[in-house]
């Protein structure tokens, strides 16, 4: 066990020192973030009302957050795709390692990448007036928590792009998880506008409790619609985890399964 973390750990600094190689990786998985900020904050800020205090921004911070390390999932999915056609299972093969430690590391990197990203999506929406209302505490347990809920979707990339050897395919298979999850839900405008069998959807999907518990650790309000006295409404925090831990706990070993299989094939 202690040889493996130790080995994960080894593969989490080379995804780490690819980005200092390649800082084209780190400096455009900033800026896209970034722009969604800017251009949600100015082009959407007019035209939504939230009913919240401080206005549109206080509504979109923790949503795009959420968005944010949501597309965990497609990156992941995307570097080990490239990383399965560049042959990189069979170098692991030789070396005296864990085989799960090239998982294991992966999206323990990915999760330090995200460290970045939100440190600047965070300094962009206070500078566009996102003003939390919460204690230094919380808003440190909110990054942590966000942090957590990339690292849980990371595992599903995993799967994905071990399924996937095409690095388009994996593209467009990431999309279509991530899209419906982050757009049918509460993170840019409220659910209460949407159809009523829309309402039941959004406020149900995991992306829409993350994005409620994380407004609520910001120190802002929720508002929900057909299933405002739902567990998931009433207790967004303690349901965020209880998904968290059913991706962790379907994922992590399907995922590590079919790394082992890939490996014994080549």
């Amino acid at each position: 066990m202690k040889n493996g973390l130790s080995d994960a750990l080894i593969i989490t600094r080379r995804q780490l020192l690819l980005l200092t190689r390649v800082p084209e990786v780190l400096i455009f998985s900033t800026i896209q973030p970034v722009m969604f900020v800017l251009l949600f904050r100015f082009v959407f800020g007019g035209s939504i009302t939230t009913g919240m205090p401080g206005g549109y921004v206080q509504f979109l911070m923790p949503g795009i957050f959420v968005q944010t390390v949501a597309f965990t999932l497609a990156g992941t999915a995307s570097g080990v795709a490239e990383d399965m056609t560049k042959g990189l299972i069979d170098r692991y093969r030789s070396l005296p390692i864990a085989r799960s430690a090239l998982v294991f590391g992966k999206t323990l990197g990915d999760s330090a990448l995200n460290i970045v990203v939100l440190a600047a999506m965070g300094t962009t929406g206070f500078i566009v007036g996102w003003r939390p209302s919460c204690t230094f505490i919380q808003g440190i347990f909110a990054f942590l928590f966000l942090l957590g809920f990339g690292y849980a979707l990371s595992w599903i990339g995993i799967l994905i792009g071990l399924s996937a050897k095409d690095a388009r395919v994996v593209q467009n298979a990431s999309f279509l998880v991530v899209f419906p999850m982050t757009f049918l839900s509460n993170a840019f405008a409220p659910t209460t506008g949407m159809p009523r069998v829309l309402q039941y959807f959004a406020e149900w999907n995991p992306v829409s409790t993350m994005v409620a518990a994380t407004r609520e650790l910001f120190g802002l309000s929720n508002r929900f619609g057909v299933t405002a006295s739902s567990f998931p409404s009433q207790h967004p925090l303690a349901m965020s985890l209880i998904y968290m831990g059913i991706i962790l706990v379907i994922f992590v070993p399907l995922s590590v399964n079919k790394y082992n299989n890939a490996a014994k094939k080549g």
